[in-house]
């Protein structure tokens, strides 16, 4: 035992390790800071309001300024005068026939959709680190049991290699033996990696790479016990409020005001323009102030609005599909979990829990019978209680898991939420 926990401790050696026990709730935290995916989203969030901005703008004043320096000769005399101007024009539109109206329709939708992907980004960093936190409390333990066993083994071929001297075994007897051992071995150093790997994953999880935990404080996940809500009313709340639904809804209207838009570059274009110019040379073509209002009308437009309509149709159609094939697959995974955690609370909790039950009165049977000498299979008794520790945890990390996808599934905020699941949506 005492080489196994130095091999571990060489093991974490080569990243710092946290000196405190982390905890759940410490873990759920680091959602809320930095992280590449988070980063990411609110990138595309930024562009979105970008997009908005652009799109209002469109009917903003544009105010140009021309001057030019050019020599000229008159028709009339023999010498080239200087004909500099400068002028200063503005134009506005006034009525462009719903055009910048369904381009900011349309950057509002994309808007709405960056935030509720937001809103999904963060669930799934929550479910993420809670699934690494578990993980490393599973590589703990599963260690635990495994070096329990190479334990045994290890006695059992002490035990095998004497016998073999004092000719109570054969040689092909002890192979077998060692063989054993060289098995439990592998499988107790694998248990060993497990452990670094779980906790270089959940520093990861949390964008603390390199930052590995030693000790993990095992939740008490007292939420475990709430019932889950009917199916049906899970439903009615996913199909309202899942964040990627929700997303993709937002998508589907900003393609219908696109398609919109398009349509309406056929319409004509009402805009006000004003001028004010200085010349160098007086003519009676030229005016120093001049307003009006100038009307567009795009009689012919060849291919173009046409090209664009087909593609932002065909683009509408695919969104279209695939909020549908989303919706579904959304509903089927919402159904398996409710599933799962009916079947985790009624069947696999108690049966794990009866075969801890069992494996606590089989050790203290075990630690009778070794008090007394009529038996020596006190560590096997140990390392199949460990194991049946595991199991109970694992189910109970399991439950918890399938409840925080319910939570993700229905659209509500994780993080309003305490590290304990409350085990219902609300």
């Amino acid at each position: 035992m005492k080489r196994a926990l130095l091999a571990f401790g060489l093991l974490l050696a080569v990243a710092p390790v946290l000196g405190q026990p982390l905890t759940l709730e410490e873990a759920l935290a680091s959602v809320a800071e930095a992280h590449p995916d988070l980063r990411m989203g609110e990138a595309d969030r930024a562009v979105a309001l970008a997009e908005r901005e652009l799109a209002g703008a469109r009917s903003d004043w544009n105010l140009n300024l021309e001057a030019g320096l050019r020599r000229a000769k008159p028709t009339v005399g023999p010498d080239s005068v200087s004909d500099n101007t400068l002028r200063l024009n503005a134009r506005k539109s006034l009525y462009d026939f719903g055009r910048t109206a369904l381009a900011e329709q349309a950057a509002e939708s994309v808007l709405s959709a960056r935030e509720a992907m937001l809103l999904d980004i963060r669930s799934r960093r929550r479910l993420d680190v809670m699934t690494r936190f578990f993980d490393v409390l599973l590589a703990d333990m599963q260690f635990d049991a495994d070096n329990e066993y190479m334990a045994v083994a290890y006695v059992t071929l002490d035990n095998a290699r004497h016998r073999l001297e004092v000719g109570q075994i054969a040689a092909a007897d002890l192979s077998e033996i060692e063989d054993s051992y060289q098995d439990q071995l592998m499988k107790r150093n694998a248990s060993q990696l497990r452990q670094r790997i779980s906790r270089a994953q959940l520093a990861s999880a949390m964008n603390r790479s390199g930052q590995l935990s030693a000790d993990l404080a095992d939740p008490k996940l007292s939420g475990n016990d709430d019932p889950a809500p009917e199916y049906e009313a899970l439903l009615a709340v996913l199909r309202a409020n899942n964040p990627r639904l929700a997303a993709m809804r937002a998508q589907l209207a900003g393609a219908r005001q696109r398609i919109e838009a398009v349509r309406a570059d056929k319409s004509p274009l009402l805009d006000l323009e004003l001028e004010g110019g200085g010349y160098s040379r007086e003519a009676s073509t030229r005016d120093n102030l001049k307003a009006g209002v100038v009307l567009t009308w795009p009689l012919y437009t060849g291919r173009r609005v046409d090209a664009q309509m087909a593609k932002e149709q065909a683009l509408f159609q695919r969104l279209q599909a695939e909020t549908e094939k989303l919706a579904l697959e959304l509903e089927q995974a919402l159904l398996e979990n409710w599933l799962e955690v009916g079947e985790l609370q009624r069947t696999v909790r108690t049966a794990a829990k009866k075969h801890s039950d069992y494996r606590d009165l089989a050790l203290e049977r075990a630690r009778g019978q070794y008090e007394v000498e009529l038996k020596t299979n006190l560590g096997d008794s140990m390392a199949a209680t460990m194991a049946a520790k595991l199991r109970e945890r694992r189910v109970e990390y399991q439950l918890a898991l399938a409840f925080a996808r319910l939570e993700a599934l229905l659209g509500q905020p994780l993080e309003k939420h305490g590290a304990e699941q409350k085990g219902q949506t609300k």
